[in-house]
């Protein structure tokens, strides 16, 4: 495992090379939830390629950029663009990101992501506040890992998302008006949509969403020690005895419209740590 932490250490240094930030607060931006990026105020950004190990998305709403700024008057680093199993990755690629969050100081993480809603109480274009995930990649971030630097190996998962911020998170809503839900998310590999009748499979152990990323971030960003915050755009209803095909367009659409409410409240939370 030193040569992971080699690694990080490398990307690490490179960026001190290009910043002096001190982010406390990390947030990772799904697909089409960039917006985002227009509230950091003294924005500095490096592109993932400038950056020694990290891995290039090749989804195309993935910008491929990490932005350091402040928001809501803290100092942040958001990740324009985040890697997925169905991209090849492997989960040490997957998770390197937020691994070197962890040395750049970062300690409470805010995960967005879209998601296909298979609770029929769900809406598309509604947030879904998650409040716990299953993990279906058939694969953790953790295997192979036996680093003190990094964490504890056997990490305790059962509060992965802190409560106080799922609190705060559901003020934040009411205050501003948002409606939000809250519910548990299940992470396939994909990149292909599910079945009629894996849906139904994954509604009956448990899951409200589903969706193709975060679990391996929240992982790693829990082994690290820090506060987890995860917040899911629902583009779509996956209602087995009701399914309609979906275009990856109209998830897109659907996130974009979604994107306001999403920045408002992040930008809140923030404000608010």
């Amino acid at each position: 495992m030193s040569e992971l932490i080699d690694k990080v250490k490398e990307a690490v240094e490179a960026i001190r090379s290009r910043t002096e930030a001190k982010p406390k607060v990390g947030i990772i931006l799904g697909t089409g939830l960039g917006g985002l990026v227009s509230e950091i105020e003294e924005r500095a950004e490096i592109s993932y390629g400038e950056i020694p190990h990290f891995p290039l998305p090749t989804v195309m709403t993935h910008a491929g950029k990490l932005i350091f700024g402040k928001l809501g008057g803290k100092r942040v680093v958001a990740m324009q663009g985040r890697f997925h199993r169905y991209e090849g990755y492997s989960m040490e690629q997957i998770t390197f990101p937020v691994r070197v969050m962890k040395y750049l100081g970062v300690r409470t993480l805010v995960v967005s992501n879209t998601s296909g809603g298979m609770n029929p109480q769900f809406r598309p274009g509604e947030i879904m506040i998650i409040a716990d995930h299953i993990n279906l990649l058939g694969d953790s971030p953790l295997i192979g890992i036996d680093e003190s630097d990094f964490g504890s190996r056997f990490v305790d998962m059962s509060q992965a998302y802190d409560r106080k911020l799922i609190d705060l998170a559901e003020r934040i809503a009411l205050d501003e008006k948002i409606r939000v839900r809250k519910g548990v998310y299940v992470a396939v590999v994909g990149p292909n949509l599910e079945t009629a009748a894996e849906y139904r499979f994954l509604r009956t152990i448990g899951a409200d969403v589903v969706g193709m990323s975060t679990v391996p971030e929240v992982i790693a960003g829990v082994h690290s020690g820090m506060r987890i915050l995860g917040l899911s755009v629902i583009t779509d209803s996956c209602l087995p005895d009701a399914l309609k095909p979906v275009s990856i367009e109209e998830i897109f659409r659907i996130a974009q419209v979604a994107g306001p409410e999403l920045t408002r409240l992040v930008k809140r939370v923030v404000e608010e740590l």
